[in-house]
């Protein structure tokens, strides 16, 4: 029985860890939350991971019925995730900032608690994995996959440090790029899931 959890518990967190991309998102995380100081960055932090949280555990225990009974897809979320996300890379490109440093519950809300941490990907992962293994299985999973995000995300506030702010914002601004194409690819797999495009993703 214990072998049969321990199973459970890699197949369902392995494939979480991989669609919330922690490690990868802290680009991310660092550009938008440009110009913001040290506390509103923990804030965006905090409130982020506990958004990205609350939106999965909602498609997790509600997924499939929220989906049915207001015709939204999947497809149509990573599209309109992806609008966003583009949005706020060409702000970034063209003045230098995403958001208003005094916007940061907005940030933390859209776009790093969703779609970047709990999007379409994470989404539909969940409702995927509550169809194989038990709930609380998949909830576990989900739970240590958002601790470890947060933590890589606090972390990341000492990174900032080790490179200097001269070297976060070039970092930030190839990021910013990545950024943007990681919107067009969101918008591509909306389409393909909504069966206006067929690119074989």
């Amino acid at each position: 029985m214990t072998h049969t959890f321990w199973n459970a518990l890699v197949l369902t967190f392995v494939p979480l860890f991989v669609v919330l991309d922690a490690p990868g998102n802290l680009p991310m995380v660092v550009s938008l939350s440009d110009g913001m100081t040290s506390k509103e960055k923990v804030r965006v932090i905090n409130v982020a991971t506990v958004t990205a949280g609350l939106v999965g555990l909602g498609f997790l225990f509600f997924g499939q019925f929220l989906l049915h009974v207001m015709g939204i897809s999947v497809g149509a979320f990573a599209v309109a995730g992806g609008i966003i996300l583009m949005v706020l890379s060409i702000k970034y490109m063209t003045t230098g900032h995403m958001v208003d440093a005094s916007r940061e519950d907005m940030v933390a809300v859209v776009p790093i608690g969703t779609p970047l941490l709990t999007g379409p990907a994470t989404i539909t992962t969940l409702i995927f994995l509550n169809t194989q293994f038990p709930t609380y299985i998949v909830l576990l999973s989900f739970a240590l996959n958002i601790l470890i995000a947060w933590a890589v995300f606090i972390a990341g506030d000492k990174i900032i440090r080790l490179m200097g702010q001269g070297g976060i914002k070039a970092v930030s601004k190839v990021f910013s790029l990545l950024l943007a194409a990681i919107a067009v690819d969101l918008i591509i797999r909306g389409l393909n899931l909504l069966t206006i495009l067929h690119t074989g993703t």
